[in-house]
């Protein structure tokens, strides 16, 4: 009995949080950039998107679909996910009406000499005032709805590398322009 109690309880001093508290702490966080916040929650409840402003806790980098799949060797969802959680280290969210992932870095990045005047077909590195539907914290359920956690935040200010998600759209758009050289052979 005393095994399994060390394994469920933390040791002291250690503090513990739930997957729930950390979904609860990150909604919040995110919530601090919407313009109205009362009118986020109220979207949030009722369509599980709610409008939020870029460039002020963080900066959205759109990327299209077919860069990440092709960076991830395959357009499987779960595997998508596993791979960018595992290159990325940090939160993105994916949108299949526009067939766009947004991957959320600090909001300094659109102030980076390589993203500003972003000229990447394809990508869009959303800073300043640019406003961004952003899914509600735990819906992360592809089956379910349109937009959603692909890889969802941590905690509050839990981002992805700009410097990461620059290597990965490099690499899918180095990989799709092989595999369109294939094609036309």
């Amino acid at each position: 009995m005393s095994d399994v109690r060390a394994l469920v309880e933390p040791s002291p001093g250690v503090l513990v949080h739930t997957a729930r508290d950390r979904e609860l702490a990150s909604a919040h966080w995110l919530l601090s950039a919407a313009p109205a916040i009362k009118e986020a929650r109220r979207e949030w409840a009722e369509n599980g998107i709610a409008v939020l402003r870029c460039g002020g806790l963080f900066t959205a980098i759109r990327i299209s679909a077919d860069i990440v799949h092709a960076a991830a060797g395959t357009d499987d969802p779960a595997a998508v996910c596993d791979y960018l959680a595992r290159i990325l280290r940090g939160p993105v969210f994916a949108d299949h009406t526009s067939r766009r992932f947004y991957a959320l870095v600090p909001a300094s990045t659109s102030r980076l000499p390589v993203w500003s005047g972003n000229t990447i077909p394809d990508v869009e590195c959303l800073g300043g005032n640019s406003f961004l539907g952003v899914p509600r914290p735990g819906r992360d359920d592809p089956r379910e709805t349109r937009c959603h956690w692909v890889v969802p935040l941590d905690g509050p200010g839990d981002l992805c590398s700009p410097h990461a998600v620059r290597q990965l759209i490099d690499y899918g758009r180095f990989k799709r322009a092989a595999a369109e050289r294939a094609d036309d052979e």
